[in-house]
């Protein structure tokens, strides 16, 4: 059973969009670390998709560290960690930078981008904290 939301969008490789549901779904702790995660079998047959493309998410998800494969078990939700400094500088330097060229293109205030920060920053469930 795939305990996850996904909405696909044209344009967009199926695999990508599939990691950032799960990614999503973990942060918003609709996956707990520990969760059982759906085999590739489950994920093709469930999200109709090639088998290699639910190899590669599951693939994608364990070299970012969000899935763990234990033996006889299978694919489980990983702990979160703590970012590395290399992590942390793709987000704030390249990653952010990127959507501030994209808000100043679209001549978007920087109110505006951290007024829409804030509104997204609490995922479904978090508790409030910032």
């Amino acid at each position: 059973m795939i305990n996850f939301t996904i909405k696909f969008q044209y344009g967009i490789p199926l695999y990508e969009q599939i990691v950032y549901a799960v990614k999503k779904a973990i942060v918003s702790e609709q996956l707990k670390p520990g969760d059982q995660f759906p085999s590739v079998r489950e994920i093709a047959r469930e999200l109709r998709i090639n088998p290699n493309t639910a190899q590669k998410v599951i693939a994608h998800l364990v070299r970012e560290g969000l899935l763990e494969i234990k033996p006889g078990i299978g694919s489980v939700v990983s702990e979160l960690g703590i970012a590395t400094n290399a992590q942390r500088d793709k987000i704030f330097k390249d990653e952010v930078e990127k959507l501030v060229v994209e808000c100043k293109r679209l001549s978007i205030t920087k109110k505006e981008f951290i007024d829409a920060v804030n509104r997204n920053w609490k995922l479904d469930n978090e508790k409030g904290e910032e």
